[in-house]
């Protein structure tokens, strides 16, 4: 049972260590309603109290199923309930993104799909080079005023336009409270900005992937023979013939021998490591089954010393990515050869 919550950030309200992330619930995790409702009572049962969903998990499907599983609670006001825009729906260019526009259109719509009259965290899924962050903001800011949204937040931002949206928000009176990015032992380049930041503004941090995207749920020796793995990987972060993840292999190695001579499994290990960082408020979880579930619970309470967390730097050493596949969306600056070249020409 948990009982050891944490402040998020400047907000005042504690959190568990753990949130239950529900990216696989619906038809793209294979996670049914009846199953989802299942694991969201577990998880409540459990003192896990904060849920985090998307509109575009399973095209809408997941916020769905959360909004259903907790209709028949008494307890929502005890529940810190966090879903997220801008991520593409459907073929409109019009359903994605930061604008005013669709942020009113999209939240309008989770309410509904929630089942809720407010939404506890709304987060901008990811930056939108095509909006002006201080439209957003100050969209996200007048939703707190109207209060459909008790606070906003970003994900997978860079440091810097997590810094900007503080400035801009903190002229419409509300910041944003919370980031949401990507950390685990393999992922591990927000310790050299976006952890700093957070501390330095005392944003909340709720972090996904702390498995690294499967590689530390300590299944990484039959995942050649398990069709599960072979369906969900994706080849920038799992394709073993690429010599970046031939290197995560080896680490991968080398920390389940780190785990073992600990007395932990290797899930334990990668939560433990994630949780001991100051920056970090909680933990993103994804279970597709109770069994998950139970495994990321026993690894909670994990506290690890400063004879692991070395041995751990030894392997990864910190602010070290082993991958770029694990980064999340490539900045359009990378990722676009007209951002980087002057007289760059499409052909």
């Amino acid at each position: 049972m948990i009982s050891n919550y944490r402040f998020l950030g400047r907000t005042g309200i504690q959190v568990s260590p753990l949130a239950l992330g529900t990216m696989n619930f619906g038809s793209y995790g294979r996670v049914s309603s009846a199953d989802g409702a299942e694991i969201i009572n577990r998880a409540l049962e459990s003192g896990i109290n904060a849920i985090d969903t998307a509109d575009v998990y399973s095209y809408t499907e997941a916020e769905t199923i959360v909004g259903d599983a907790l209709a028949s609670r008494k307890d929502r006001a005890d529940i810190v309930l966090a879903t997220k825009f801008s991520r593409p729906l459907d073929e409109d260019p019009n359903h994605r993104g930061s604008s005013r526009r669709w942020i009113k259109r999209a939240v309008e719509s989770s309410l509904r799909r929630l089942k809720t009259d407010y939404i506890d965290i709304y987060y901008a899924h990811r930056p939108d080079e095509d909006a002006d962050l201080e439209e957003t903001v100050d969209a996200l800011a007048n939703l707190v005023h109207e209060g459909k949204i008790l606070y906003y937040g970003t994900s997978t931002f860079p440091s810097s336009q997590v810094v900007e949206a503080q400035w801009l928000g903190r002229s419409r009176g509300v910041r944003p409270s919370v980031e949401q990015p990507p950390y685990s032992i393999l992922v591990r380049h927000g310790e050299r900005e976006m952890l700093p930041t957070a501390i330095q503004y005392r944003l909340g941090t709720m972090v996904w992937s702390p498995l690294a995207g499967g590689w530390l749920s300590g299944h990484y020796r039959q995942a050649d023979k398990d069709p599960e793995w072979q369906r969900w990987k994706n080849p920038l972060r799992h394709d073993p013939e690429l010599q970046a993840n031939r290197v995560k292999a080896d680490a991968v190695r080398q920390l389940q021998t780190v785990a073992d001579e600990a007395g932990l499994t290797l899930l334990q290990l990668a939560i433990g490591f994630v949780l001991e960082h100051p920056a970090v408020t909680s933990a993103i979880v994804g279970p597709r089954t109770m069994e998950q579930l139970s495994s990321y619970l026993d690894a909670c309470d994990v506290h690890l010393g400063d004879d692991i967390l070395d041995a751990i730097d030894e392997i990864v050493p910190p602010g070290t990515t082993l991958s770029q596949g694990d980064l999340g969306d490539t900045p359009p600056a990378i990722a676009k050869p007209e951002l980087r070249r002057r007289h760059y020409r499409k052909v």
